[in-house]
């Protein structure tokens, strides 16, 4: 049985939302990533909820994964188009998050090298 949704919002939320699908999604509306790109922009996530979250934005429709068949492996993300035309949305995401770090004296942390 399909899952019944009373808001556009609750349907969006549900398939992007989580405290990791956004940030994987915006880093990725940047352009194309590896896996190994995408671990070092999300240095507090573990290999396995990354590994869980790109299957079900894959799965979703959002991201695309193309795995080449090189030694070692290479595997690389990018948007689909459903997931490209999340951009204004993230977009205003990422602006409101700048807005509100410089309201309320939220620092960002460096990445690691």
């Amino acid at each position: 049985m399909a899952r019944v949704y009373y808001c556009p919002v609750e349907l969006t939320i549900d398939v992007i939302g989580g405290r990791w699908k956004p940030v994987i999604l915006a880093h990725l509306k940047e352009g194309v990533h590896r896996y190994g790109q995408l671990r070092a922009h999300l240095p507090a996530i573990s290999e396995k909820m990354l590994t869980q979250q790109l299957r079900e934005l894959e799965a979703d429709g959002l991201v695309s994964r193309h795995a080449f068949d090189e030694n070692p492996p290479r595997v690389e993300y990018r948007l689909t188009a459903q997931g490209k035309s999340l951009g204004p949305a993230l977009q205003l995401l990422y602006e409101w998050g700048e807005q509100r770090a410089a309201a309320t004296g939220v620092e960002f942390a460096d990445l690691p090298s």
